[in-house]
């Protein structure tokens, strides 16, 4: 059985003059605790030595109110076998750590208690301080520590009195370890109350003795049967723990009120210790010295069977390898100390709890209302033991009246502010909605009421403040649903997407959102109770919550909920125009609507206007300059011709001159008239060329008056059978140069690979089976490979027109029988031989 080990401090890296460590060795209601040095670096080392080497179950640190350490550290030390017992020969394992509240919340008036269950042996154990937390009382940025208790299993005899590390039991100090109770104590599980930090912090160390040998005497009337005198002991210290010292405080007021030896929490850290106080000198009710009752006394007709199983202090385990997720965990409900009896049931409580008192018993269902958590606790047990132990012949009826007393004791404790109820409870109705109902088949209609009538007060725990409890319940929550007796039902999807208010708590309001969430995700709407029609009153709602983290998760859902069924969603929200979409969350929502179907968003088409209206004002210019290009080509045709008729006319005229000195001037004058119209009319001719230049496409030679520059950059975009839109990055290119186009230049150049059977721009996710498959056309060196049919042609431009314009040609050029009826034959011109030769055409994007 473990028992609170002696121990002594061996080493420390600093202390305060009024506060050294030799103050941890000892536990009263005066102990001054220990202090680091002011301005001292951190971390601090204090390291105790136990009185045997020991397997540690429980180490306990009570710490200051306001000199309070971030972290500390915890490391056991051993000595192997043979070496001589030092601090130099002890070898440290790491533990691990507890974060302790800065305590701002309590005024700094409140001392932390940190319970943490280990299993470690050791001779040694130390503890490493971190820096303080900084608050307005610690003005010299110290730490301290009340005191430190460590409770386990001694392993080994004390030391040899010669040796220096001698350290001598206190017996007194535990409940000596007869054999005849093992069969009572030994268990592995039970710690005694009186072994407890809180026991010795906050009771007179005399009465303390005095309720050590009682509890003894009491338990050893217990193995003996002696019931009526075990009761009487009990009574005593019960007696005895409230007279305490005339400065009562237990553990719960501790949190609420000024605790003891903190009355000094303006002072200096240097002022003395308060004057010892003045014990109440009455004489106590009962004293060790009262005679033992005669054996031959009736056993009590009423003993307490649940006085082995009771624990009256916090058993929780707390894991050290990590802190704490929030400060708002770190202080809570201190365990309370059982004193006797819980104290009777009223009234009111009575007939509340009257069909669970003819199930279970008025002694239990007391616990179960009692103020002191662990019979609370107890009571949750015993139900727990009871309902699994019940045999499956029992009539229905029977089983099904403490089903329901259960469920009610389980549903009052998931309201408990103390955790270790709250886990009593879920595990409680875990067990009955998992193996009692299929044991004793109990019909549905009983386990849909019985999740009714925990649900609500399930979810209004799913708000709780501490971040533990929140995440437990949202857990079993989400078990609950998948219960194989439960989830049939759907009574859980139903419950949840109840319609919140909007003035509901942000908290709670967020974890019933996040719960629906999770279920929706697990669950699916197919079979689970979960619609569009429960589904989207309920994140609507929500909508309208105050609190951003909220609508936050019901816009999550929602949108999920859109991905999956699509229109139906819009049922149930404002219709889609420009005075909803005036509502930022609104317009968001059907933005993201928009993404989905495919639709851009109204930003994004005016922004997709804005864009186009720049490419096509780029493509027009470069129309227009590439027609510019061709008109500076025939008006330099145009020059180059009448600077040949001007270089024709120039001997004429000399001769012509020389003719008229000779006399011989009419002949010359007649010549010269035809090569002065010749001239003109060429001129003429090439002026109607270029006119007639701009009413044709350069590309596939077809002519139309209305070909200005919107109607000729229309007809590049649209119509023209020799070029097309590239699908990646919209540009227009010549088929002819399609290939090289996505190979070499293309924004999306980067997924395309070349074939080197066939030649082509292949998407690489499909170049292997492409080039496996062996199926495509060669190309031929001397031909002309046209990328859509995949078809060798002739060579050369006029292969391509024929191909891409002809009436047999490519069938899968969209825009060649479209030319072919639009435009007779007759008016289409051969492309001018002067275009500008290009494999894309530069011009922009449409």
């Amino acid at each position: 059985m473990p028992t609170k080990l002696q121990f002594r401090v061996v080493h420390v890296s600093g202390q305060d003059d009024s506060y050294r460590a030799a103050e941890l060795n000892n536990h009263s209601p005066l102990t001054k605790g220990w202090q680091s040095s002011r301005f001292c670096l951190y971390p601090q080392d204090i390291v105790i030595q136990l009185g045997r080497r020991s397997r540690l179950c429980k180490i306990q640190i009570l710490s200051h109110q306001f000199l309070i350490a971030t972290k500390i550290e915890f490391y056991v030390g051993d000595v192997p076998d043979g070496v001589p017992l030092s601090l130099d020969t002890a070898r440290y394992t790491r533990l691990g750590y507890v974060s302790l509240s800065d305590n701002e919340k309590t005024g700094y008036k409140a001392r932390e208690l940190k319970s943490v269950h280990v299993d470690a042996v050791g001779v040694y154990l130390k503890l490493n301080i971190h820096k303080n937390h900084v608050n307005k009382f610690n003005l010299y940025n110290q730490v301290g520590v009340i005191a430190i208790n460590v409770i386990g299993d001694p392993l080994t005899k004390s030391y040899d009195p010669s040796d220096p590390e001698y350290l001598l039991d206190v017996s007194d100090n535990r409940i000596d370890k007869d054999p005849a109770l093992d069969g009572y104590l030994n268990r592995p599980d039970y710690i005694s109350p009186l072994d407890d930090l809180a026991f010795d912090m906050y009771q007179d160390p005399e009465i303390a003795q005095i309720i050590r040998r009682l509890e003894r005497k009491k338990q050893e009337a217990v193995l003996q049967e002696r019931y009526d005198y075990a009761k009487r002991l009990k009574h005593a210290i019960a007696e005895l723990q409230k007279s305490r010292h005339p400065h009562p405080i237990n553990f719960d007021s501790e949190r609420q009120g000024t605790p003891p030896r903190l009355l000094d929490i303006h002072r200096s850290p240097r002022s003395p210790p308060l004057t010892p106080p003045k014990y109440d000198e009455r004489p106590l009710p009962i004293t060790h010295r009262q005679p033992s009752p005669k054996p031959d006394l009736e056993p009590d007709p009423d003993p307490d069977p649940d006085l082995s199983q009771r624990r009256a202090y916090d058993e929780r385990p707390l894991p050290i390898h990590k802190p704490p997720p929030v400060v708002e965990e770190e202080i809570e409900p201190e365990p309370e100390m059982a004193a006797g009896e819980p104290e009777p049931m009223t009234e009111k409580d009575i007939r509340d709890a009257s069909s669970a008192i003819d199930v279970f018993g008025h002694p239990l269902v007391s616990k179960a209302y009692s103020k002191t958590w662990s019979y609370r606790e107890d009571s949750l047990l015993a139900v727990y033991k009871q309902t699994q132990a019940l045999p499956s012949s029992t009539p229905k009826e029977d089983a099904k009246a403490m089903m329901r007393a259960a469920i009610f004791l389980a549903k009052r404790a998931i309201d408990d502010k103390v955790y270790a109820v709250f886990k009593a409870a879920l595990q409680l109705e875990k067990m009955i909605l998992t193996d009692y109902v299929p044991k004793h088949k109990i019909p549905r209609q009983e386990t849909i009421s019985a999740v009714e009538r925990t649900i609500p007060n399930l979810l209004h725990k799913s708000g709780d403040t501490a971040v533990r409890n929140r995440d437990d319940t949202k857990k079993f929550i989400q078990d609950l649903s998948n219960f194989p007796e439960v989830r049939p039902t759907n009574v859980v999807p139903h419950e949840c997407v109840k319609l919140i208010k909007p003035n509901m708590a942000p908290r709670l309001a967020q974890s019933r959102l996040e719960i629906v969430e999770t279920l929706y995700k697990e669950l699916g709407l197919s079979t689970s109770g979960l619609n569009v029609d429960n589904l989207m009153p309920f994140c609507v709602e929500a909508l309208n919550h105050n609190a951003g983290e909220v609508r936050e998760v019901s816009e999550r859902i929602i949108k999920n909920l859109y991905r999956e069924v699509g229109a139906p969603v819009k049922d149930f929200l404002p219709p889609d125009d420009e005075k909803t979409r005036k509502n930022t969350l609104w317009r968001q929502l059907f933005e993201y609507f928009d993404k989905v179907d495919g639709k851009p968003s109204k930003s994004d088409q005016k922004k997709q206007r804005a864009e186009d209206e720049a490419r096509k004002h780029a493509e027009i210019e470069a129309l227009q300059k590439q027609l510019q290009q061709l008109k500076d080509m025939a008006s330099g045709k145009a020059k180059k011709l009448q600077t040949q008729e001007n270089a024709e006319e120039k001997p004429i005229d000399q001769s012509m001159v020389k003719g008229a000195k000779k006399g011989a001037g009419g002949p010359a004058k007649s010549k010269g008239k035809p090569k002065s119209k010749v001239l003109a009319k060429t001129s003429e001719e090439d002026n109607m060329s270029i006119a007639n230049m701009e009413k044709v496409c350069i590309f596939c030679g077809e002519r139309n008056e209305g070909f200005n520059d919107e109607g000729l950059d229309l007809h590049y975009w649209k119509n023209c059978p020799m070029l097309k839109r590239c699908a990646n990055c919209k540009q227009v290119v010549e088929i002819a140069s399609l290939t090289d186009h996505l190979l070499s230049e293309c924004e999306s150049k980067a997924m395309f690979s070349k074939c080197p059977r066939c030649s082509e721009a292949i998407l690489k996710e499909e170049y292997d089976q492409h080039v496996q498959e062996k199926a495509c056309n060669p190309a031929k060196a001397a031909m002309n490979h046209c990328p859509l049919c995949h078809q060798d042609i002739s060579n050369g431009e006029d292969g391509w027109k024929e191909h891409l314009m002809g009436q047999s040609g490519c069938k899968q050029n969209p825009r060649r029988l479209l030319a072919l009826n639009k435009q007779p034959a007759q008016s289409r011109l051969p492309a001018p031989k002067s275009r500008v030769p290009t494999k894309t055409n530069k011009t922009g994007r449409r």
